[in-house]
């Protein structure tokens, strides 16, 4: 396995099928999560749907760059989603973060190796294998966040 085929399973293990560190992932947590459940609000923490919104937002932005666009994404507006108002914005919104992680692993699993070291976008990110990594980071942190609200919702 390459090492950029062994970073896209370390990224599809946390967002579509892996069991390895939480024993979960981002597919089966928010499967059976409802549009209410979704949208509510904790004490003031951001709620399931804006999370998914939030790692979504990252995914597909860097996901445009491996596909050879540009990296517009800018952090001030992770948190920019639009009212989700139906059942139905609530799908759109999970199927977008799963179909995004998708494509995400698969076009990573072909970077040749010997890009992994090298430059991402500009010298200040560091390399691919750092930003990638941190990616994974960031959607643990983020599904640890999930896991917690669902138990504190439903309790």
């Amino acid at each position: 396995m390459t090492q950029a085929q062994q970073l896209a399973h370390r990224f599809e293990e946390v967002l579509l099928n892996g069991k390895w560190v939480t024993n979960t992932n981002f597919k089966e947590i928010l499967e059976d999560i409802t549009f209410k459940e979704a949208v509510s609000s904790y004490n003031n923490f951001n709620s399931i749907a804006l999370l998914t919104f939030h790692i979504n937002f990252y995914i597909q932005g860097v996901l445009e760059f491996l596909e050879g666009g540009e990296l517009t994404i800018k952090d001030a507006y992770s948190f920019d989603m639009p009212v989700l108002k139906t059942e139905s914005d609530w799908g759109k919104l999970r199927t977008l973060l799963l179909d995004n992680a998708h494509s995400f692993a698969h076009k990573l699993s072909q970077l040749p190796d010997e890009n992994i070291e090298d430059t991402f976008v500009k010298e200040a990110y560091g390399n691919y294998n750092r930003n990638i990594n941190g990616m994974v980071s960031h959607c643990y942190y983020h599904l640890g966040q999930i896991v917690l609200l669902k138990k504190l919702i439903r309790s």
